[in-house]
């Protein structure tokens, strides 16, 4: 089972909604390269190349529907 915490999945879902890096850290109040951590903890955890196929896999493991 993937351990993804909270905020990773808060950030996932904005990507999946195509909010740039710089929108999410604004409407999350987190800095843009907190941002960017989180993303890149993603594609480690979900075993992935990019943000394609980190979106993919979040619907395949149901993490979260649109």
């Amino acid at each position: 089972m993937i351990q993804i915490s909270s905020r990773e999945k808060e950030v996932l879902q904005l990507i999946a909604y195509e909010y740039t890096a710089k929108e999410i850290a604004s409407k999350l109040f987190i800095s843009f390269h907190t941002v960017n951590d989180h993303r890149k903890n993603l594609l480690c955890k979900l075993n992935v190349r990019n943000t394609a196929g980190m979106v993919r896999v979040a619907f395949e493991k149901g993490i979260f529907e649109l």
